[in-house]
């Protein structure tokens, strides 16, 4: 009888928990990434005879202290064997077998055994055989464990395996009676609605209240963190909701998200929020080496993390970077490992767009129920298109595998021979090429995957038994398992860009339109919010993120008035062969404004290029031009390409109010400064936009171009102009950031005055 006491839990989430990763020391050793494949386990399935079921429904009631755990799960197979039945579990690896030991992984033995347990209790069966089936993926290869488990064994397991999980299950319940009370009690965190405001949260709920995607043009100063999470959170305490991930592109905007969370905090609100930091960043080695040789906290991690998870749960509510690296230093657990295993208890993540829509390190453990109760919070989505298309491209080139044919060349056999027919391919490629200094086809290079998939395996023997390829070796095989899974997506929104040289040769698969694969890996989630003050023009992004014909749109208009800003065009030529001629003019332009009205500005560049040599220009300007008050007093900052996190907020700090002194800061549109930057009042007073932001063109922007056109769209548009323009919207918005706000917004370009680009600018620019 289900009751308020009542868990109810799938077997596989359980025994999830209590094994964390889906088998010991699986996610800290990326090698050995065992995962279901649907095709594996149909292939196994049409084996079984007529006695055999598959896909069998179970379910029992398990009484632990004062809970009860209402668990249900289907097991792979049902065999009718003589004289015990057998419980069959599959499970798929890409790895190879031989290195499967101690009879199997340990949380697959307990999901089997499980689904024994519930079969037998439900039908009287005084004793059950468990069987665990491995298959190669690619080879098809298969190996099986069996054991022969009685009833009282098999219930003693379960209940040691459900009495080990209910301490993590008595706090999960503890935690969100707080947090649905705390929800009922949280209005609205500000006094106020600010315009548009009202409109874009009752939009967010109402989408996920129907289950549909939602793109929001929400406009910069609006507030958007706020008018998302806030009905996100309302439509969790209403039970429509069990989680929502917020997905950023940058580190300030997963700031804005930390500084909302903690200000309904202080208003009340128990909500707990995990903030997944890339593992480059927040590892605590020099060298990141995920083995437990090189790294004390890999070394025993799952004796530890399940104290340190009920630790921190118990304890933190917004758990930011810092507070996960202050847990992890206590229970001496990777932080990054940590962050992910919380992430799967948090109410709330604020995450990189990667880890739901990338293939490659999306969260493994989302399964349907869960998906059906999250939402998706997706900040800045313009620049998710970019980054699909990175994410569901992948590319191979012939350096590495000559490196390693000379390093693996009388160490092992079978490694030196698959990166030596690779190296090969290339070398063919490039005679074949007749001097040509790229080539662009249609048809997927099967022979060059085919020998990717054989290099992979030999590469994992190869390290497996040790072999001294360092790094080179592990960083190639995850390249070459990155464009054998990329292969298996390839179809005709799909090019094949090579780029020849005399010292090296790259090969890529070029995802030219990311839609279907985006839409395919949001699958299932309850509500997408693709929200940005510059989503525009609509009908791009929902064509280039997947809208659905059901999907909503909104536009919310500024809520600040014309009057704030000054929007001036100079309708100067920018375009690259005007550039050199350009760069006086424009020299003299930034001098003239800073002689008018002194203060802080950002002039914004579409290449590093064109910034530096406009640049040395203003500075040799200064040098020989009369002294001329603020103008000549005025400091100078420089943007960087490889500037550190430190470098970027030294950088952002120096704009500061009432300093008596004018700053101009040099920065290149798309880059960290042109978005997510909140300078407020006269920390800045006027934006310098040099240029309608177009791509460089290039091979791959080209191939864009073309293969739109070829679908009936405007390519050079979806290629340059949009991608291009958002740039421009992105550099202009950080000017006008609250209703006190006043300043200048100079555009620098003849196009501004043409049709195709005006029509693409906000109302409050065209004066």
């Amino acid at each position: 009888m289900l009751n308020n006491d009542t868990v109810t839990i799938s077997v596989r989430h359980l025994v999830e928990y209590v094994f964390l990763s889906g088998s010991i020391d699986v996610r800290l050793n990326a090698i050995d990434t065992m995962h279901e494949g649907t095709k594996a386990h149909q292939r196994v399935q049409r084996t079984y005879g007529e006695q055999d079921q598959k896909e069998v429904y179970v379910k029992a009631e398990i009484m632990v202290d004062d809970l009860l755990f209402a668990v249900d799960g289907r097991c792979d197979g049902l065999l009718g064997t003589e004289p015990l039945l057998t419980v069959d579990e599959i499970k798929s690896t890409g790895g190879n077998l031989e290195r499967i030991t101690d009879d199997g992984y340990p949380v697959h033995w307990a999901q089997a055994l499980f689904y024994a347990y519930m079969y037998a209790k439900e039908h009287g069966q005084e004793a059950m055989r468990v069987q665990l089936t491995y298959v190669q993926t690619e080879t098809e290869e298969e190996r099986r464990f069996l054991r022969v488990v009685s009833f009282a064994e098999l219930e003693q397991y379960v209940y040691e395996i459900a009495a080990r999980y209910a301490p993590y299950a008595q706090q999960r319940r503890r935690h969100e009676q707080a947090r649905n009370e705390s929800i009922r009690e949280l209005a609205f965190p500000f006094e106020a609605y600010r315009a548009g405001q009202r409109k874009l949260a009752g939009a967010v709920y109402k989408s996920i209240e129907e289950g549909v995607r939602l793109f929001a043009k929400a406009p910069t100063g609006i507030g958007k963190t706020i008018s998302t999470t806030y009905p996100a959170i309302k439509a969790m305490g209403s039970g429509m909701l069990q989680r929502f991930y917020y997905l950023t592109a940058r580190t300030t905007t997963r700031a804005a998200a930390e500084d909302a969370l903690l200000f309904m905090k202080s208003k009340g609100l128990h909500l707990q929020s995990v903030t997944i930091t890339a593992k480059d960043k927040i590892c605590f080695q020099e060298e990141v080496r995920c083995e437990k040789e090189h790294c004390p906290y890999a070394d025993g991690y799952y004796d530890r993390i399940n104290g340190a998870v009920l630790d921190i749960l118990e304890q933190e509510t917004v758990m930011t970077r810092s507070v996960i690296e202050a847990y992890a230093h206590k229970h001496r657990v990777c932080p990054f490992e940590f962050s992910l295993d919380l992430a799967y208890a948090a109410d709330a993540v604020i995450c990189d767009y990667n880890y739901i829509f990338d293939p490659r390190i999306s969260f493994k453990r989302q399964y349907a129920e869960m998906k059906k109760r999250t939402a998706l919070l997706v900040d800045e989505a313009h620049n998710l298109v970019d980054r699909a298309r990175e994410m569901f491209s992948a590319e191979l080139t012939k350096a590495p595998f000559l490196a390693l044919q000379r390093e693996l060349k009388g160490v092992h056999g079978e490694g030196y021979r698959t990166a030596k027919a690779i190296n090969d391919y290339f070398i063919a490629l490039r005679k074949n090429s007749d001097g040509a200094p790229h080539l662009v086809e249609r048809q997927l290079p099967e022979e060059l995957v085919a020998r990717a998939d054989a290099f992979a395996s030999a590469a994992e023997q190869a390290l497996a038994a040790g072999a001294n390829g360092g790094g080179l070796l592990l960083d190639t095989y995850f390249t070459a398992q990155n464009f054998i899974r990329t292969a298996k997506l390839y179809d005709d929104r799909y090019v094949v860009y090579t780029e020849l040289s005399k010292s090296d040769v790259r090969l890529k698969l070029f995802c030219l339109d990311p839609s279907q694969l985006l839409k395919q890996m949001g699958k299932g989630y309850r509500s997408h919010i693709y929200f940005s003050a510059t989503l525009s023009p609509v009908s791009y992004y929902m064509d280039m993120l997947g809208a659905g014909e059901n999907d909503y749109t909104l536009a919310v208009p500024s809520p600040f008035s014309k009057e704030q800003l000054k929007v001036v065009v100079k309708p100067l030529s920018t375009r690259y062969h005007d550039r050199d001629e350009s760069k006086l003019p424009i020299a003299k332009l930034i001098m003239q404004l800073m002689g008018e009205r002194p203060g802080n500005y950002f002039v914004f560049f579409p290449s590093y290029a064109y910034m530096n040599a406009v640049y040395e220009t203003y500075m040799e300007l200064m040098e020989w031009s009369v002294p001329a008050g603020a103008a000549t007093s005025a400091e100078v900052l420089l943007q960087r390409p490889d500037m550190t996190e430190e470098e970027r907020d030294r950088f952002l700090d120096t704009f500061q109010a009432g300093n008596g002194n004018s700053l101009i800061g040099f920065a290149v549109m798309g880059g960290v400064f042109s978005e997510g930057v909140d300078l407020a009042g006269d920390r800045l007073i006027g934006v310098i936009v040099v240029g309608v932001g177009l791509p460089q063109l290039g091979v791959e922007r080209n191939m864009l171009k073309d293969y739109f056109n070829e679908q009936g769209k405007s390519g050079y548009d979806y290629a340059y102009v949009f991608p291009g323009m958002n740039k421009v919207l992105q550099a202009g918005g950080r000017l006008i950031r609250s209703e006190t706000d006043r300043g200048t917004l100079v555009l620098i370009d003849d196009r501004y005055l043409q049709p195709q680009y005006q029509r693409l600018l906000p109302e409050e620019w065209k004066g």
